[in-house]
């Protein structure tokens, strides 16, 4: 590579760094808790959990928890049922004031045995209410989403271009040297390239999920418009069937268990909600493997016969999101892989830090150095790239 393509691909590393970075550090802060945020839950106490009972007690009829979620709020519609995938003791019962999506929502824990509240988890305060928006959106919703989606996209740029500039600036050095003996900032610079190669791989993973996953809203409308609005369209226009007109809820779930054995519920969305029709329940199955139980399975039940009217398979867009969440958060492996997406996390706070360092520091190297005496096509004697990962590359003289 020549140094006219070394130099495009500095200024690229620089700027996509340089805007970048300090969304990137802010998001790797708040990422953290939020690995471990059932664990947290736990110690601040907002962590909702059911009665311990043996595994073989019977489960209350669907309608019966519904009922008693209806009945704290009965001026409020029921739009969803959940049910945690590592705990299926509780059923979540989700009720806004219309069907459409909204952000005014409660959430009703109860209890799946005996069909009594449980409690009522927060949804809009406390520490890792404040965690997840400013992860998420910067509560600014759609549009932060989208922000941050870009953010991502920028430190995958900044990644791949520092991953090119790397190969020259190692050319004199074994891999994984930290000059100890030089100067507070050469220590530094050897460090921050250490650490970015070492996190590369991980910090492209969740930089490309966390990238995916703000398109989540628009990934969704555009299913329902292409896939499921097809499906639908023989109920079009229909009024969204009344409550004392449909079949028991317990019954369209049963009927879309049995039509996937071996499934699991996810959630189930009510008639006239935003993942359903105005005339059916759709039920959202999972596998029961750690992998499968990502992944969803819709099933269309007419919710005045218990009928199924459709069970389509989703698109790749939606698998993939789908895919991509759990990996984001290091889901998948349970204590082990949350401890070591901690340590990756850790890492890569270093690595932009350093960075940020890095770049503060060399406006008062720059400052200080005289002028460079050797010909203007050559770098100065003792030049270094600065090629990290995720952050800004420049060239400057470094003295020892």
């Amino acid at each position: 590579m020549n140094s006219r393509q070394i130099k495009v691909w500095a200024w690229i590393h620089k700027w996509t760094s340089l805007v970048s970075t300090v969304f990137m550090l802010l998001l790797c802060l708040t990422g953290l808790p939020l690995i471990f945020h059932h664990e947290i839950g736990h110690l601040l106490g907002t962590e909702i959990e059911a009665p311990k009972m043996p595994a073989d007690t019977p489960r209350a009829s669907l309608d019966k928890v519904i009922a008693s979620a209806s009945a704290l709020y009965p001026d409020r519609i029921v739009q969803f049922v959940s049910t945690d995938p590592d705990d299926d003791a509780m059923w979540f019962v989700t009720l806004t004031p219309t069907p459409e999506p909204t952000d005014d929502f409660k959430s009703i824990a109860v209890d799946a045995r005996t069909a009594k509240v449980v409690g009522q988890p927060p949804t809009d305060e406390g520490f890792m209410y404040v965690m997840f928006k400013l992860h998420v959106d910067l509560f600014a919703g759609l549009p932060g989403k989208l922000f941050l989606g870009f953010m991502g996209l920028l430190l995958l740029i900044a990644i791949v271009s520092g991953v090119v500039l790397y190969a020259p600036f190692m050319r004199k050095l074994e891999f994984g040297t930290v000059r100890r003996e030089r100067r507070p900032r050469v220590k530094w610079l050897d460090l921050h390239n250490l650490l970015g190669i070492v996190t590369l791989v991980w910090a492209f993973t969740v930089g490309a999920t966390g990238m995916i996953n703000t398109w989540a809203d628009l990934i969704i409308k555009y299913w329902q418009y292409d896939q499921l609005s097809v499906l639908l369209k023989p109920y079009q226009g229909q009024p969204t069937v009344p409550v004392a007109e449909r079949a028991p809820v317990q019954k369209a779930l049963d009927v879309a268990l049995a039509s996937a054995p071996g499934n699991k519920v996810s959630f189930i969305a009510f008639p006239g909600t935003s993942f359903s029709s105005p005339h059916h329940h759709t039920v959202f199955l999972r596998g029961n493997e750690p992998f499968t139980s990502r992944l969803l399975q819709p099933v269309l039940v007419d919710a005045q016969t218990s009928e199924i009217t459709a069970s389509p398979r989703l698109p790749w867009y939606l698998t993939g999101l789908l895919v991509s969440q759990p990996l984001h958060f290091g889901d998948y492996g349970g204590m082990p892989m949350q401890i070591l997406w901690a340590l990756l996390d850790i890492a890569t706070i270093i690595v932009l830090g350093s960075g940020l360092y890095l770049w503060l520091k060399r406006g008062k190297a720059v400052a200080a150095a005289p002028a460079p005496s050797a010909p203007a096509h050559q770098p100065p004697s003792g030049a270094v790239g600065v090629p990290s990962l995720a952050q800004p590359v420049t060239t400057t003289k470094v003295s020892s």
